[in-house]
């Protein structure tokens, strides 16, 4: 289907169909969702995190339904790079969709190792950087936290890549903006934000953590709050496309998010509750547009009223 023209976007140098991704981590590598959906009608893909080795993941139980949202401790599970590129890949080439692979490490030459690896590779569209895992000893989480780690690590990976990056954020910081600044420094190209809030719950019967792993991220509406003040912060002060997620399940989730600074947003929870939810708001973008006499989707982005 020929994508409405009043819906392109183009991030970092990467040019969408359309703004409504579905989120890493939520959506498999694409395969897994094929028979329920048309996954050429998204505007693009973000894989599930990648490492250099295969992860067995975090002990069982890795999930935990809270109020209004969901607890999850997978521990980026993931068959390694090699395996991804034999048996993963090859259904992400045939789509008619952008491409983003998500790549993860315990210290940078893992990310540059990927980077490189990833780079011979015909229908990647980018990468994203995941810097904010909150489900790993080592690696994501701690480089993401520190805005010197950060710039060293985008920038290193500059040097060896010529995919765009996409740097995906963690909330999990004292000052959002100083880390976004730091990958922008770096040489990001654009940032993703948020990743999921560190949490942790308890069955009182047991007196148990109810994951495996003790603590995990928070995601869903829960979080969505966050998430937007924190896409309208970077956007302020940063000067960087931003692709916004966390706990977008509706339309009007979605506007918060552009409203706020958002060039694109990704889907990622709501996938488990509605595999339809993506064409649900990218139709209701649409909607929208027509509603108010708005000529293309860029005209919304950041046109919050503050006064």
């Amino acid at each position: 289907m020929k994508e409405d023209e009043s819906l392109r976007i183009e991030i970092g140098g990467i040019n969408f169909g359309n703004p409504v991704l579905v989120a890493g981590g939520t959506f498999g590598f694409g395969e897994e969702y094929s028979q329920l959906i048309d996954i050429n009608e998204l505007g693009g893909i973000v894989t599930k995190t990648v490492t250099m080795e295969p992860r067995e993941g975090n002990l069982p139980p890795r999930l935990a339904e809270t109020p209004c949202g969901l607890l999850n401790a997978i521990g980026l599970e993931n068959p390694g790079v090699e395996v991804f590129i034999k048996t993963k890949f090859p259904f992400l080439q045939k789509l008619n969709t952008r491409i983003i692979v998500s790549i993860g490490g315990e210290d940078e030459e893992d990310y540059f190792h990927l980077g490189q690896r990833l780079s011979h590779l015909e229908g990647i569209d980018g990468l994203e950087v995941n810097i904010s895992c909150p489900n790993v000893l080592k690696g994501g989480f701690i480089l993401g936290t520190k805005p010197k780690l950060v710039f060293s690590l985008v920038k290193g990976l500059k040097n060896v890549v010529d995919f765009p990056l996409i740097v995906k954020l963690t909330p999990n910081v004292t000052d959002i903006v100083e880390i976004a600044q730091a990958a922008k420094e770096g040489g990001a190209d654009a940032l993703s934000l948020i990743n999921t809030l560190w949490g942790m719950a308890i069955d009182v019967e047991t007196r148990k953590p109810k994951l495996g792993n003790i603590t995990g991220g928070l995601s869903g509406p829960a979080i969505k709050p966050v998430a937007v003040r924190m896409v309208w912060q970077v956007f302020q002060k940063v000067g960087l496309p931003i692709i916004g997620m966390g706990g977008i399940m509706s339309t009007e989730d979605a506007l918060e998010f552009i409203l706020a600074g958002a060039s694109a947003i990704a889907i990622g929870t709501a996938n488990f509750v509605d595999p339809q939810t993506p064409f649900k708001v990218k139709e209701g973008i649409r909607e929208y547009l027509n509603k108010k006499g708005i000529g293309n989707f860029r005209e919304l982005i950041g046109t919050i009223n503050i006064n």
